[in-house]
C-alpha cells in the first residue's frame, strides 16, 4: 500500500553519525530515509538581551535547505535578502522543541545555537532537524559538563519528532515525500523521551479526520519517537 513498501507502522531507516564537523561543540548527520540533515550546536557565553541578568540560558535554532536538497535547484534565501515564512516557522519550532527539554537555570547564562542544514529532502525535514538537533545539543552540553563549566546536567530528557498522517485512508508512520504530498491528513508530533508532549501540528489536507484516527496517529507517533530516542541515545554514547 505504501509507495516505499513499508508497513503502516514502520519507520524509514534511521542513522545518526556524530562528530561530523571539526569546529562545532556538537554535531551530527542524521539520515531518516532519503532525508539527510546536518546539525551543529555552537556554544556562546552570552544570552539575548531579554534574559540578560536572569541567570538563565537560552537555546535557539536556525534552519535552511541547501539549493540542491530538492529535485530542482532552489535559490539561496540569502540571495533574496530575507528568509521565507516556512523557514522562519520551522526554525522557531525547532528552538521551542529543544528548549522544552532543557533546564535553563542549570544551563546558566550562555546560549547554544543549533543549526540545521538540509542536505537532501524527502519529507519530514523539520522532524529530522529536531531529532538530530537534540543529539548535537547533547554533545555540546557534554563538553560543558566535562570542562566543569556547569555542574548539573541541564538536559531533562531527549527530544525527538516524527510525522504521521492518513495516506490512502490508512494511518501511517513517518511520511516520506510521495506520501506527504498526497496525504489527506498530515501531522508532526514532538515528544520528550519521558513521553511528555511538546507540540502537535495536525491539519486536514483534502479530507477531515476523526478522533479515532487522531488517537491512532498519536499511538504511531509514540512508537516512532521511542525508536528515535533509542537511536539518539546510542549515537551520543558512541
Amino acid at each position: 500500500m505504501r509507495p516505499s513498501g513499508r508497513d503502516l507502522s514502520e519507520m524509514r531507516a534511521v542513522s545518526i553519525e556524530t562528530g561530523v564537523t571539526k569546529h562545532a561543540e556538537g554535531s551530527c548527520l542524521i539520515r531518516m530515509g532519503d532525508t539527510h540533515v546536518l546539525c551543529t550546536a555552537s556554544l556562546e557565553e552570552r544570552v539575548p538581551p531579554f534574559i540578560k541578568g536572569s541567570g538563565q540560558g537560552w537555546v535557539t535554532a536556525e534552519y535552511g535547505m541547501l539549493p540542491r536538497s530538492t529535485s530542482s535547484r532552489m535559490r539561496r534565501e540569502a540571495t533574496q535578502g530575507k528568509q521565507g515564512g516556512r523557514t522562519v516557522e520551522i526554525q522557531r519550532l525547532i528552538g521551542r522543541a529543544l528548549r522544552a527539554g532543557v533546564d535553563r537555570n542549570a544551563l546558566g547564562e550562555r546560549q547554544i545555537t543549533v543549526d540545521c542544514d538540509v542536505i537532501q529532502a524527502d519529507g519530514g525535514t523539520r522532524c529530522a532537524s529536531i531529532t538530530g538537533g537534540w543529539v548535537a545539543l547533547r554533545l555540546a552540553v557534554n563538553k560543558l559538563l566535562k570542562a566543569g563549566d556547569i555542574v548539573t546536567d541541564p538536559l531533562i530528557s531527549p527530544v525527538a519528532a516524527v510525522s504521521c498522517g492518513v495516506y490512502a485512508g490508512q494511518a501511517v508512520l513517518d511520511l516520506d515525500y510521495p506520501e506527504d504530498s498526497e496525504a489527506g491528513v498530515d501531522g508532526n508530533f514532538i515528544l520528550r523521551g519521558d513521553g511528555a508532549l511538546i507540540e502537535v501540528q495536525m491539519s486536514a489536507e483534502g479530507s477531515v479526520f476523526s478522533r479515532t484516527q487522531m488517537d491512532s496517529l498519536m499511538g504511531l507517533a509514540e512508537k516512532g519517537v521511542n525508536e528515535l530516542v533509542t537511536a539518539q541515545l546510542a549515537a551520543v554514547q558512541r
